[in-house]
Parts: C-alpha cells; sequence; structure tokens
C-alpha cells in the first residue's frame, strides 16, 4: 500500500514540478521575441487491477508543448511580409516625390525661366544683355536637368546597395535555419519530443526572413522546414541552404538582377514574381516608378532639345549666319550584350521625337529576324529585317552580322537628362532672326500686302533659301515667280491670303494687287532687331510636342511629378491599413501563444498547491510506513 501511496505521491511531485517549471520558463520569456507559451500535457498512469477493483498509480508527464497554430502563425507571416512591402515602397517613394515635387529644385521653374528669357529676347532681339540672360538661363535648365537626373541616379545606386545588404540578410538567415533544421531533427530523434525552444528560434528566424522576402514553407515529416520564396525557388531544403546573388545586367552593368544560385549556375528570379517583403518593395520602386521617372525626364529633355534645336536651325543669327545647334542633339543608347557572339553593330537615331515612349527595348535577333520588346509593357514587334522605325526611334543594322540569339537593349530617353547641354558658346549664335524677309516694291499701286515670311522646317535649310526672288503680278488674278532656283513658274493664280511657298520659305499675300504689281523675298541682311525665329522659339513653352502631340514640356513634367505623388499616396494609404491587418493577425496569434502573466501567477499557485499536496501525500505515507515498522517491531 504505502508502495502505491509513494508512487501516487512522487509522481504528483514530478508532475507539479514539471507545470512549475514550465510556468517559470513562460515568465521568464514574456518579452523573447517569437516565443510560443509552453503548456504541459499529462496523464493518468494506468491503473492496478485488485479485487476490490482499479486503483490509480498517479499521474504521467507526457510532454511539453507549444500553443501554435500553423494557421495564425501564417497570417502574421504574410501581413508582415505585406507591411514591410509597403514600408519599403512608400519610404523610397517619397524622397522620389520631394525632390520632383520641389517647388524649389524640382524642373518647373528652370523651365519658366528659361521661356521667360527666350520671350525676352523676341521682345528685344538686338539686346546682348537679354541673349546673354537667355544663354544663362539655358545653362541653368541643362544643370537642372543633370541634378535631377544625378539625383535619379544616386537614388539608383542606394537601391542597389540596399538590394546588396537585403541578399546578404537573406543568405544569412537561409545558413541559421538550415542548421536549425539539422539541430531539431537531431533532437527530435533523439528523444521523440518536440524541441519548443529551437522550434520557436527557427520561426523566429523565418519571420525575419519574411519581412526581408516574403516566403512560403512547407514541413517535412522529420520536422525540417522547406523555405521558398518568388514563384517557388527554394531557399532552404532540409539542412541545405541556397544562396542568393546580385548579378549586373549583361546589356546595363549598372542594374542588377536577382539570381538564384543552383550548384554552379544561376537562374534569375523576376523581380514582379517578389510581391512582399522589403526586398519585393525595392524592386517594385526601382523597376516602377524610379524608372519611368528618370526616362520620362529624360524624355523631356529629349524632346526639348530636338524640338528646339529644329526651329534655332531654321534662324539667323546676330551676324547673319544660319543657326545651328542650341542644346547638344540628343542620341539614342544602344548597348550589346556582353555574351553576343555575332559581330553586328545596331544603331539608333531619334526619328520622330513627339512619338516616344517611357521605355527602354531589347532588340533580339532569332530564327532570321529582329524581335523589339518595348520593356515597359513587354509588347514585341517583329521584322524580317532593318532599317526600321518604332516608337519615334529608328532602327538600323550598322555594319556585321547578328548570331542567333544576340541581344541589344535600345534606351532613346534613358540619358536625355544626364547628356542635356547648351551648345551655343556664344550671345551672338543665338538665332532670332528669320534668314528671309519681304517687301513690296516700291511703286505698287494695288492694296495687296505681302506677310515677313516664314522658313519651312525641317533643317538643314534650303540650299536657295536666300537667293532672291520676286512675285510679279500680270492682273489681279494671275502671277508670275523668277528667282525660284527650279525654274520660273507663270500664269500662276492667286487667292488672297492662301500660302506661296518656293526655296524653303512660305509667305501669304492678301488683298488686291494690280497688274504689275511685284512683291520681293530675299536675304535678311542687316536683320539683328529681327524677332520671327525668337517668337517661334517662345511659342515652343506652350506647343504639344510629347506624347502623340497631347502634352507640352511643362504639363509632361507635371505628369511625372503628379503620377510619383499619386504613388506615394496609395503606398502610404497601404502600408498604413497593412500596419493594421498585421496587428490584428498578431493580436489573434499572441492570444493563444502569448504569455499571459496574470494567467502564469495564478498557474505559479496552482503547481504550489498541487506540490504542496503531494507533498503532504508523502508525508502520510512516511507514517504509515513507521507505524507499520512499529508494529512489527513488537
Amino acid at each position: 500500500m504505502t508502495s502505491g501511496i509513494f508512487g501516487v505521491a512522487v509522481s504528483g511531485l514530478n508532475a507539479a514540478q514539471a507545470g512549475l517549471v514550465t510556468t517559470g520558463h513562460n515568465i521568464a520569456n514574456a518579452n523573447t521575441a517569437g516565443y510560443h507559451r509552453q503548456s504541459v500535457i499529462q496523464s493518468a498512469a494506468p491503473p492496478q487491477l485488485t479485487g476490490s477493483g482499479f486503483f490509480g498509480q498517479g499521474v504521467n508527464v507526457e510532454s511539453v508543448v507549444r500553443n501554435y497554430s500553423a494557421f495564425l502563425d501564417s497570417q502574421v507571416v504574410r501581413a508582415e511580409a505585406r507591411a514591410s512591402f509597403f514600408t519599403t515602397q512608400s519610404a523610397q517613394l517619397a524622397q522620389l516625390d520631394g525632390l520632383l515635387a520641389d517647388p524649389a529644385a524640382g524642373l518647373s521653374p528652370a523651365l519658366q525661366s528659361f521661356f521667360a528669357a527666350v520671350n525676352e529676347v523676341a521682345a528685344n532681339p538686338a539686346s546682348l544683355p537679354s541673349r546673354q540672360s537667355l544663354l544663362s538661363s539655358a545653362q541653368t535648365l541643362a544643370a537642372r536637368f543633370g541634378e535631377i537626373d544625378g539625383r535619379l541616379a544616386e537614388i539608383a545606386r542606394g537601391v542597389n546597395s540596399q538590394l546588396s545588404g537585403s541578399v546578404s540578410s537573406i543568405n544569412s538567415y537561409a545558413t541559421e535555419i538550415a542548421l536549425l533544421n539539422e539541430r531539431i531533427h537531431v533532437a527530435q530523434s533523439a528523444a521523440g519530443q518536440p524541441p519548443n525552444d529551437l522550434l520557436d528560434q527557427r520561426d523566429r528566424l523565418i519571420g525575419e526572413l519574411n519581412r526581408i522576402v516574403g516566403v512560403s514553407t512547407v514541413t517535412q515529416s522529420d520536422g525540417a522546414l522547406n523555405v521558398f520564396i518568388g514563384t517557388g525557388q527554394s531557399l532552404v531544403v532540409g539542412n541545405q541552404a541556397t544562396q542568393l546573388s546580385l548579378q549586373a545586367s549583361a546589356e546595363d552593368p549598372t542594374f542588377f538582377n536577382l539570381v538564384h544560385r543552383q550548384g554552379t549556375g544561376a537562374a534569375p528570379i523576376a523581380s514582379r514574381s517578389l510581391q512582399s517583403g522589403s526586398l519585393g518593395g525595392l524592386l517594385a520602386f526601382r523597376e516602377g516608378a524610379l524608372v519611368e521617372s528618370r526616362d520620362g525626364l529624360g524624355r523631356i529633355a529629349t524632346v526639348l532639345a530636338s524640338t528646339f534645336n529644329e526651329q534655332h536651325s531654321l534662324g539667323q543669327d546676330y551676324d547673319g549666319a544660319a543657326g545651328g545647334l542650341f542644346f547638344a542633339a540628343p542620341q539614342v543608347a544602344v548597348a550589346a550584350r556582353a555574351s553576343n557572339t555575332g559581330n553586328a553593330v545596331l544603331a539608333a537615331s531619334h526619328a520622330d521625337v513627339s512619338a516616344l515612349e517611357v521605355s527602354s527595348y531589347r532588340v533580339t535577333y532569332s530564327a532570321g529576324s529582329f524581335l523589339v520588346t518595348r520593356l515597359s509593357d513587354n509588347s514585341t514587334t517583329t521584322w524580317a529585317s532593318l532599317p526600321q522605325t518604332v516608337d519615334g526611334f529608328m532602327l538600323n543594322l550598322a555594319s556585321g552580322t547578328p548570331a542567333e540569339g544576340d541581344s541589344f537593349v535600345v534606351e532613346p530617353v534613358r540619358y536625355g537628362a544626364r547628356n542635356f547641354s547648351v551648345a551655343v558658346d556664344s550671345v551672338a549664335r543665338i538665332a532670332a532672326a528669320a534668314p528671309i524677309r519681304s517687301a513690296a516694291v516700291a511703286g505698287n499701286t494695288g492694296s495687296a500686302t505681302i506677310s515677313a515670311g516664314s522658313v519651312n522646317p525641317p533643317a538643314p535649310l534650303n540650299a536657295n533659301l536666300q537667293q532672291p526672288v520676286t512675285i510679279n503680278f500680270t492682273s489681279p488674278g494671275t502671277f508670275n515667280v523668277s528667282g525660284t532656283g527650279t525654274g520660273n513658274p507663270v500664269g500662276l493664280s492667286y487667292t488672297p491670303g492662301a500660302d506661296i511657298s518656293y526655296n524653303g520659305w512660305t509667305i501669304r499675300i492678301s488683298g488686291t494687287p494690280a497688274a504689275g504689281d511685284s512683291f520681293i523675298i530675299e536675304a535678311n541682311s542687316g536683320g539683328r532687331g529681327d524677332n520671327r525665329n525668337a517668337l517661334q522659339l517662345a511659342a515652343l513653352q506652350g506647343a504639344q510636342n510629347l506624347v502623340g502631340g497631347r502634352a507640352g514640356y511643362q504639363s509632361a513634367y507635371s505628369q511625372i511629378a503628379g503620377s510619383v505623388g499619386a504613388r506615394t499616396r496609395e503606398a502610404q494609404i497601404s502600408a498604413e491599413a497593412q500596419d493594421n491587418v498585421t496587428a490584428q493577425a498578431r493580436q489573434a496569434q499572441q492570444s493563444l501563444s502569448g504569455v499571459n502573466l496574470d494567467e502564469e501567477a495564478a498557474n505559479l499557485i496552482r503547481y504550489q498547491q498541487a506540490y504542496q499536496a503531494s507533498s503532504k501525500v508523502v508525508e502520510v505515507a512516511s507514517r504509515l510506513f513507521e507505524t507499520l515498522l512499529g508494529i512489527s517491531g513488537r
């Protein structure tokens, strides 16, 4: 009997002690990140059969388990990954928004100042101070383009640095998780019980990894946890960790792609497959707002330089020479992939700048054809041969022969802002005047008048532009033309106010001429006070020369800043909403797995009382045993 009583009492002591130890462990780890509250699982010991029935044999401590819910923990993991994605994206967008929308440091003030200076020259074409002001404003505009582009490039370098740090952290976490998988497997195999604290350590590491790159997990039968990212790329399998790395693009060494190392090979990971975690937020920002903003700024610079140069080249400078380039001519950047095996040299040039898109392009030679992919939307055009024109630029095979699979990246606008510079080096070279002028011959008797005339685009100027041309009216309804350089048309019908074009110029004659009236179009000698070309240059400020003729320079920049601002606000709202979702998921998880100190304090009292009660049973059993010894000794 006493042996049975002692056994029951000792089992009670052991169970109470296990409860006290577990409760103390919970209290000690109340503030430990990733800790799951532990509980003792106990059951009644198998009873002993006697003639009087079954007598209990005490209690068995079966196990110590975590209060863990895979569903609740997975909710927290997913919510935290999305929250990290939006928070990172919001932070990056905020600095971009601050740069583009700054009323002092943005492009808008420099654009307005430049065209104000153009208008000043149009008002005072012979004024050298006005011309100097225009030259200074143009240099300020070029500097502003360069500063904004340089800041965008700096942000891109910062993103690359953060990507590198993120990849290092991912690899470190993956290695630690693989080691924990091994330790958990060994511990579980040896004891047949779950190593709760090791499991918590592994879950904490997975949570921290998940905040960098969204992960999914699969539990193996041996307790190991396999970790996957993206569209299923394995990061940890059992006790083996796969490494990620950044690899410079073959076409653009400043652009780094995320790759998945497998043995001696490396498979690229599509950025669009990473839609959670801070790494995904960085990639989404880099390949979305950052690239689009830089290309958009480059497009404005490219179109402004091209259209201003076009009109400036149609004018005449202070010394009477034909106008040249006002800004450096924009170029299309073409880069061949380093692994190309053919010797083809691909060339590209701007054709219609109003049709330029905010995008780069990949040209691939495959199966005897050229595949041109617009990277902004991955739309592809296939051509059997070059040259061809797409989205405002022309592609041409300059030399050599492409090999199967050869690839090139074409960037029509990417470096437009960086390379934007002033080509005019003297105030005298500003072409404010038109190179031709018109006049009525003295003695005309009719009421007809002639317009000042304008030069027809495109540049370069017609070789016969300044050759004197005379329009002679043989009657009020007909006229002859002499000096055109292409023959002398006669007997032409006159329509008041209609365009008359020869030698690259256009004039209009209005009113009623008399027979014998003449008009002359000739070189504009001594035209320093002429402002006709300056007026045309000033009119470019309101011209719709971008987005297929639907936007001007200022509105195109406003679209960029507005788009970034809208994305910034959207990311901020999404981050706030996701933080709330995360807090709710964490609260639900903690309600099950978190340590409640009040509850643990109650458990301490409960287990203390159980321990004291079991001790009392031991005391009673001991006295009974002593009584038996006393009886037997008589």
